[in-house]
């Protein structure tokens, strides 16, 4: 357990406090709104079931255990940049298991699987696949680029990353998904947080300007063309990628 002695209560902290009980509000809420519709109550349960089980608990034992995972991944014999976006993806993968296990729990919430859902498929494969980790890592190779170029801490990293995927959300499924902005940057951001951990320290990296920051958001979109390389059964199979998420709020 984290003890509270533990927490140094700096402007970190209070940043992701803040996210937190902002994202609890709105969900709460829109629970509130939605409950007498079975459908849309049971894709806001499936949503606390992702805060509790991606956010909190995996979040909080990436904090924990940060040292311990840190020093595993120094020992891992490849260049820091593989590693780091390998390290991204099984954190995705991670994340995808829990909304795929979610979305087949459906019952749990009192519907039918596929009549409420918050993943693309019920069919991990075709999750990861063919909707979601097949596109982020294009992306976590854009943000391994990144970090040769500047010394983002850990923290920004996880707070662009978190924008970039508002922005997605926002970009793929309406406007409504900015009210959810906690929810994205815990979701997107808890993927890369740990790794970015992992590039050396006295690596040729200049600090980052202030320009470095919108550069940061904006850039690993450019790098979603690289799915055509990575993941040819996309274009053989004629099917095109989405990032799907569930719609809080929505």
């Amino acid at each position: 357990m984290i003890c509270m002695r533990r927490i140094r209560w700096n402007p970190r902290v209070i940043a992701v406090g803040v996210l937190g009980a902002w994202q609890i509000l709105v969900t709460g809420l829109v629970t509130i709104g939605v409950w007498n519709n079975p459908v849309h109550r049971a894709v806001l349960g499936m949503g606390w079931g992702l805060l509790l089980l991606w956010v909190a608990v995996c979040g909080l034992s990436m904090l924990y255990w940060r040292e311990r995972l840190n020093q595993l991944a120094a020992r891992v014999p490849i260049p820091w940049g593989l590693k780091f976006v390998l390290g991204c993806t099984l954190l995705a993968l991670l994340e995808e298991a829990i909304t795929t296990t979610l979305t087949n729990s459906a019952p749990l919430f009192g519907v039918a699987v596929g009549e409420a859902y918050i993943t693309a498929s019920a069919n991990y494969l075709d999750v990861v696949l063919y909707h979601s980790v097949v596109v982020f890592v294009p992306m976590f190779i854009g943000w391994a680029l990144l970090l040769r170029w500047w010394r983002f801490s850990p923290f920004a990293v996880f707070l662009l990353f978190g924008i970039t995927g508002t922005l997605a959300e926002t970009l793929t499924f309406g406007p409504q998904n900015l009210a959810n902005f906690a929810f994205w940057i815990f979701v997107y951001g808890l993927m890369v947080w740990l790794p970015a951990h992992w590039p050396p320290q006295y690596r040729p990296a200049r600090p980052p300007r202030w320009w470095s920051y919108p550069v940061a958001v904006f850039l690993p979109f450019l790098f979603v063309p690289l799915v055509a390389v990575l993941a040819p059964w996309l274009w053989l199979t004629a099917k095109h990628p989405d990032i799907h998420f569930p719609p809080i709020g929505g």
